[in-house]
């Protein structure tokens, strides 16, 4: 007898909601960064009108598959970040990259962590773990910002800040993360953990997961590269063996307590050190870019379909910390870490606003609710859910305006 299948159907709304978010701005623009928000709002229109679609699993009470889904996009959109780099010197181009992670970054967790107690009443490790959360900005959703693919040469000192704050931060957020979940179980008695929180948490799992990442990257470029040197994998074009190469690394780091999202972008970064201008390292990129772009619009469908339930527990004090972060904290930390740089005042604005939140919240959240449980869960959810559609919405439909008002003509200044 025949019969509609739920799960049939649920595959059929999201393949539509993916090609309708890619296919209707192309009547308005050429460009694509409005698919990300369109992806969510569609997928929220589906949960409301589609009666009988089937239910997503709920991250508040199920968040493994969110975190394992959210996890791999991050990992491989921080590896391609790495990747997308031609030039890594003089280092003087890292002074912009320096201020963002240095200052812009905690500057932001403080005033989020702030806001969470001032105006939501959250508990001070809930407002710490939304500070963390909220606070890197996402590779996987901010590929309009950074740098062009390998080997194409377009490296505006914007786009390389942009890129390389993208590429780790997300790592530098997590001893934070960790803060959240100490205050959490032990409460506020910095004596009884500060020293071991800084000890391990931040000086330890840093720097393992910055050696592993360089190891990591001259390991594998060997194996693609030099040995055997009459037959290198890299002429197989086989992008299968890098991405193997990349979940080994990340896994082998935390499995010694490093940071695995630092070490595999220190991974990107030096693989593509290792006979920089070979084509395959364009391939790569690109076979990777498109695995991070299957997982991203399944993320976003996923927590449009969420969001009108992820919503239930929003309040004002939430739209008023969104919105805040976007638009006055995010701008005015960035504002401040650029203080004394002598960097033009229209790239510096680029580089204050556009810190894009996404899939990199949604694994973070994840990551501490599987942890423990949290007073504030269900209000950390609505607020993170609309940060991201926010941020998605802002930076989409904005940045293709303000990447063409970059000192030097737009792109036309190169690194």
């Amino acid at each position: 007898m025949y019969e509609l299948s739920g799960y049939h159907v649920a595959l059929a709304v999201i393949g539509a909601i993916v090609i309708i978010a890619f296919w209707l701005p192309r009547f308005l623009s050429n460009r694509e960064p409005t698919a990300p928000p369109l992806m969510i709002l569609l997928g929220a229109g589906a949960a409301l009108f589609l009666p009988g679609l089937p239910s997503v699993p709920d991250p508040r009470v199920m968040p493994m598959p969110w975190t394992l889904l959210s996890e791999m996009a991050v990992i491989i959109a921080l590896f391609g970040a790495g990747m997308r780099l031609d030039r890594l010197r003089p280092w003087r181009r890292w002074r912009m990259t320096a201020r963002l992670l240095a200052i812009t970054m905690p500057l932001t967790i403080f005033a989020v962590a702030l806001l969470g107690v001032w105006i939501a009443g959250m508990t001070v490790a809930g407002a710490v773990l939304l500070g963390a959360v909220l606070a890197p900005t996402d590779p996987v959703l901010a590929a309009d910002v950074q740098v062009e693919p390998p080997q194409e040469g377009t490296e505006h000192p914007v786009r390389f800040a942009l890129t390389t704050e993208a590429a780790l931060n997300d790592g530098l957020a997590f001893p934070f993360v960790y803060l959240g979940l100490i205050l959490a179980a032990e409460g506020l008695n910095p004596s009884a953990w500060a020293m071991e929180w800084l000890m391990r948490d931040v000086l330890y799992r840093i720097a393992v997961g910055a050696a592993a990442g360089w190891l990591g990257g001259r390991a594998l470029g060997y194996v693609l590269f030099v040995i055997p040197r009459k037959a290198v994998l890299a002429q197989t074009a086989s992008g299968v063996v890098a991405f193997a190469g990349v979940l080994l690394c990340y896994g082998s780091t935390e499995l010694v307590e490093g940071y695995g999202f630092i070490a595999v972008a220190v991974m990107g970064l030096t693989l593509r050190r290792v006979e920089k201008d070979h084509a395959f390292h364009r391939r790569l990129h690109d076979f990777s870019e498109s695995i991070e772009h299957a997982l991203t619009a399944v993320l976003l469908v996923g927590l449009g379909l969420m969001l009108p339930s992820l919503l239930e527990d929003l309040v004002w004090t939430h739209v008023v910390i969104a919105v805040l972060l976007l638009l006055v904290i995010r701008p005015l930390a960035g504002w401040i870490s650029f203080a004394g740089s002598g960097v033009p005042r229209a790239d510096r604005a680029v580089m204050s606003v556009y810190g894009v939140r996404g899939i990199g919240s949604i694994y973070y959240l994840c990551y501490a609710g599987g942890h423990m449980e949290f007073i504030d869960e269900g209000s950390l959810w609505a607020l993170v859910a609309l940060a991201i559609l926010f941020s998605t919405l802002l930076h989409g439909f904005s940045v293709g305006w303000a990447m063409e008002r970059l000192s030097g003509s737009g792109e036309g200044k190169r690194g």
